[in-house]
């Protein structure tokens, strides 16, 4: 598609920064409607924090949480339709529970919004150690796999991806006249936004006994949290949420912590083998910034970052909704 030059930029070019999953995402979206688009990023998708994420469909560790549910829940289709292709897509819908030790399920607060989605749990087929829960089947998303995809899919729509640094969102802005900033926790220099803050998870993956369900436990206070996803690379077995760690080196003690949770609920955990041990840096924000700012001479950047723990599971309801916000 051509486009007339104005002032050294692309008049009706997107730009969108972030190679993570909302910049991709949001790039195929506006790519696969039939606008020009060019992703700036200094690093591949694998190499993202996106990439280290374990990949369940679930609102986590985001704010507000009405917007939160609004967005999760026009993602989940989506997601959903890309599982009838797991081979491709990196998506499947796997079975899994979310376990408690109360003795009465407590819902979580999103539920109202997916009537139906959990069933609740009789004690024998609960985990050991857990006295309530539920039942639910969610797309499951083999995070590297799935970047891939996209990074796939956006090129077959016409995206354009370059791999380059910038020191501001100026940097993005003196360039296009329309941008979509999705760069996660960089926003915090910038934009600058001092509200981007880190929360760090970590993983350890290991080798497969042979579960074939997730688990997700809910934490009581001041408990770490436990949870088990298989991939088609090993079983991911979790995890942390540290607030202000801005480190992304693995701790041994705290992965052998995760292990030792793990193992005492499927006690062939304590011998399966190690495979990696990965750490992510959560962008969370006091509340989710999607919204549209006019820049001046016409130029509009609309801010879609800040997504917590729950990145993919908003990602499409967010960049259909960042990309609605662009003018034409």
């Amino acid at each position: 598609m051509g486009s007339a030059r104005r002032g050294g930029s692309v008049e009706d070019e997107v730009l969108v920064v972030g190679g993570g999953v909302s910049g991709l995402t949001t790039a195929v979206v506006l790519a696969e409607a039939g606008r020009p688009v060019r992703l700036v990023s200094d690093r591949a998708p694998g190499e993202t924090t996106s990439a280290v994420a374990g990949g369940l469909w679930e609102p986590y560790l985001a704010e507000p949480r009405e917007r939160v549910a609004e967005w999760a829940f026009r993602t989940l289709p989506t997601l959903v339709a890309l599982a009838e292709h797991p081979a491709e897509t990196g998506v499947r819908m796997v079975e899994g529970i979310k376990a408690q030790r109360t003795p009465e399920p407590v819902p979580p607060w999103w539920l109202p919004s997916l009537p139906g989605a959990l069933r609740p749990l009789r004690a024998p087929e609960l985990p050991p150690g857990f006295r309530s829960g539920y039942a639910a089947t969610m797309p499951l998303l083999d995070m590297p796999h799935y970047l891939g995809y996209l990074t796939d899919r956006l090129r077959a729509a016409g995206g354009r991806i370059e791999r380059r640094r910038l020191r501001s969102l100026d940097e993005a802005t003196a360039t296009a006249r329309l941008v979509v900033n999705c760069t996660g926790l960089a926003a915090r220099k910038l934009v600058p936004d001092l509200e981007v803050r880190p929360i760090q998870g970590q993983l350890v993956v290991v080798e497969n006994p042979g579960l074939d369900r997730w688990l997700v436990a809910e934490p009581i206070e001041g408990e770490e949290s436990l949870y088990l996803l298989p991939q088609p690379g090993g079983l991911l077995l979790g995890g942390t949420a540290r607030r202000d760690r801005w480190g992304t080196e693995p701790d041994p003690e705290l992965a052998a912590r995760i292990v030792r949770r793990c193992a005492r609920v499927f006690p062939e955990l304590a011998t399966a083998r190690v495979l990696e041990h990965r750490v992510g840096l959560r962008p969370f924000r006091p509340r989710v910034r999607l919204a549209a700012e006019p820049t001046g001479d016409g130029r509009v950047t609309v801010h879609n970052y800040g997504h917590g723990g729950c990145g993919v599971t908003v990602s499409w309801g967010c960049a259909r909704e960042a990309a609605g916000l662009l003018p034409r």
